[in-house]
């Protein structure tokens, strides 16, 4: 069953990488939130150090994060956001411990 889990949730990484580049390409009007949730059993390890660039005007910056790809955790290196209108926010991707397993929340703008 693990295994089962583990390689739908890779699939449904993959898949939704692909929707969001799709997404990106989109007008604003088509635009659809999909939410999937990934749970696994085993945590991440500690989070890498990463030296934080300069301040960018107009940016926020997104520390790096443990991401799962099916069989194990892979290292997905910070970058920058573009700050989004009436938007307070953005709250880094992370893991958090859930029923069942960790679970992962993608990084995201908090209004």
């Amino acid at each position: 069953m693990k295994t089962k889990t583990t390689r739908l949730a890779f699939v449904l990484l993959a898949t939704l990488s692909t929707l969001g580049a799709t997404a990106a390409l989109a007008p604003a009007a088509q635009a659809q939130v999909v939410g999937v949730d990934v749970r696994i059993g085993t945590p991440p390890p500690a989070p890498r150090y990463e030296v934080v660039p300069a301040p960018r005007h107009g940016y926020a910056w997104a520390p790096g994060y443990w991401a799962w790809n099916g069989h194990r955790h892979v290292w997905v290196g910070g970058h920058w956001e573009r700050m989004r209108r009436h938007y307070a926010r953005y709250e880094p991707a992370h893991w958090q411990p859930g029923p069942g397993g960790w679970v992962f929340i993608p990084g995201h703008w908090v209004r």
